[in-house]
């Protein structure tokens, strides 16, 4: 199983999460692209720091939203969301490159994520994105969300994800930012609930059913109140149980 988290969000002054200590304890990091979050020399280093551990490295694009961290939907045509998506897979490849590694799969962040979950013109524009720069690039997307067989017939390889900290809708969906249960906070919780999930393929909704969820990948949010921690009891319940973390797609050099 994979066990994935988003970082490189520091902003100069403004730290976001624990890149460093994460690292230690993931497989795979998906990190910011510079225009939700990051900036140059803060991605750079987490790159640095994502090679010395052997962790593949994911782009993180998002919309151009420093001040909402991305988290606000974005009206934008497809032809400026493609050009925005390469741009940025562009950048982090570049400073990939100089640290050693190479962009191995790509996972949208935030709102951007939500809206190409349920298809549409973004999707499409999105997965024209990735088809462009390099469609060897295996995209991260929801588990059991329609842009999983949209992008897969466009001839994307896709990486199906599950949250460990966020909350389920009995349909599949993630529980809206905006709504009570829709972050979880509770590391021994986590845990369990995802050890249920890799032996059961199932997690527990806000209604109280188990849903199944087919997913490669496990995301742990870098910026989540005590991340590092629910990702630690994670891992070491996931070791103690015998389950290997392996990341989906090797370390591109």
């Amino acid at each position: 199983m994979d066990l994935n988290s988003d970082m490189g969000e520091s902003f100069a002054a403004w730290q976001m999460g624990d890149d460093a200590e994460m690292l230690r304890i993931v497989s795979s990091a998906n990190i910011a692209c510079g225009f939700h979050a990051g900036d140059p020399a803060g991605i750079l280093d987490t790159l640095r720091l994502a090679t010395e551990q052997g962790v593949a490295v994911g782009a993180h694009p998002g919309y151009r939203d420093l001040a909402g961290f991305g988290r606000r939907p974005m009206d934008i045509a497809a032809r400026e969301l493609t050009a925005d998506v390469i741009y940025q897979i562009g950048a982090l490849d570049g400073l990939a490159r100089a640290a050693g590694t190479r962009v191995s799969y790509v996972k949208p962040h935030g709102a951007l994520y939500n809206t190409i979950a349920q298809g549409g013109p973004q999707a499409d524009a999105v997965i024209q994105a990735v088809l462009d720069y390099d469609p060897g690039l295996p995209l991260m997307a929801l588990a059991g969300s329609p842009i999983v067989d949209h992008a897969r017939e466009a001839g994307l390889q896709v990486i199906t994800e599950a949250f460990a900290d966020r909350g389920y809708r009995p349909d599949g969906q993630l529980v809206s930012r905006r709504e009570k249960d829709a972050v979880l906070h509770d590391p021994d919780e986590v845990a369990q609930r995802m050890l249920r999930f890799a032996r059961e393929g199932v997690i527990c909704a806000t209604d109280g059913q188990d849903i199944r969820v087919e997913a490669q990948s496990i995301c742990v949010h870098g910026d989540s109140p005590g991340a590092v921690e629910m990702a630690r009891r994670i891992r070491a319940l996931f070791d103690a149980e015998g389950i290997e973390i392996a990341p989906v797609t090797k370390a591109r050099v």
